[in-house]
């Protein structure tokens, strides 16, 4: 057993006629109490992680469901699953992006899988992530494309914003989370990782902007946002993003630096775990209660990452 604690494109091009034309559109305190047993985890590191309720799903070139210990899970097919996302109102409802292009959808806690890609471009779905206050309402991030959106549970799909504009360049979104925090023109926000770090739109997509203090739609208008206090650290690929169902200011995202979380949505941040992390989830009841993969396996904090735990891979 080991103890972690705390230390601190595609180019743009072809897609200018889209973005003109269609861009409107849219602790140690170990492992007693857990719901599951990570010594009989996979012995792959993973790729995409969630909790299912208190189940947990892991995902790689496998499929694995823990309610108590690890069993297999039907892959979908064809591809890998680059990502997952659930809901805490719909146990059983698992969402895959899948590196073969388009997503899958579970119904009964990844056991069977259905194809939801109608209308999705051909390429990988980066990630994934279920409206916070709408459980039908989907969100895919396409590799090379955009950011797409379902309004039925993924029987079809529309372009809902293209790729963010950043550093003289479209950037592919890398991690999804829909955040559950007023944006003050009647929404909510979709929160998405890129390869230069954080973003965010509001869910009327009006445009991409930093995350930041002050009231947001000052900073719309203005096109002059202020400056982050404590921002994560820049140049680095946001692997996974989650905000907290049960506190949605509080996000986790893991990067090639570790963990860091966030408790007031997104303005400063914190290092948490300083070692590569690939993924993070949180439980939908807990927000204290964060489980990530690393390249050495799964680690699971209940104190919020003040404090991990980890058991080697078997």
């Amino acid at each position: 057993m080991k103890d972690y604690n705390m230390t601190t494109t595609r180019k743009f091009s072809t897609r200018l006629s889209r973005r003109v034309f269609l861009g409107a559109m849219g602790a140690s305190v170990g492992f007693s109490g857990l719901p599951f047993n990570l010594r009989a985890a996979p012995k792959s590191p993973g790729r995409a992680i969630a909790f299912d309720s208190d189940a947990l799903i892991l995902a790689d070139s496998t499929l694995s469901r823990n309610d108590g210990d690890w069993s297999p899970l039907p892959v979908p097919t064809p591809g890998d699953i680059l990502s997952l996302a659930t809901h805490p109102g719909r146990p059983g409802r698992i969402l895959a992006g899948l590196t073969s292009g388009g997503v899958a959808l579970s119904e009964d806690g990844g056991y069977g899988w259905e194809a939801k890609s109608k209308g999705l471009p051909d390429a990988p779905a980066t990630a994934v992530t279920v409206a916070a206050a709408e459980p039908d309402t989907f969100y895919a991030a396409i590799l090379g494309d955009g950011l797409w959106k379902s309004d039925d549970a993924g029987q079809s799909w529309a372009l809902a914003m293209d790729r963010p504009w950043l550093a003289k360049a479209e950037r592919d979104l890398t991690a999804l989370a829909s955040v559950d925090l007023a944006t003050g023109m009647g929404g909510i926000w979709i929160y998405a990782g890129t390869e230069l770090g954080l973003t965010r739109v509001p869910d009327c997509f009006c445009r991409w902007q930093d995350v930041q203090p002050g009231d947001a739609m000052d900073a719309l208008v203005s096109g002059e946002p202020t400056p982050m206090e404590a921002p994560l650290p820049g140049g680095e690929t946001i692997k996974a993003l989650v905000s907290a169902p049960s506190l949605p200011t509080r996000l986790f995202a893991a990067l090639p630096s570790g963990i860091w979380d966030s408790q007031d949505a997104g303005v400063r941040w914190s290092q948490k775990l300083n070692t590569r992390a690939l993924g993070v989830a949180v439980h939908p009841n807990n927000a204290d209660f964060v489980v990530a993969i690393t390249g050495d396996g799964l680690i699971e904090s209940r104190n919020g990452g003040m404090n991990w735990t980890a058991l080697a891979r078997v």
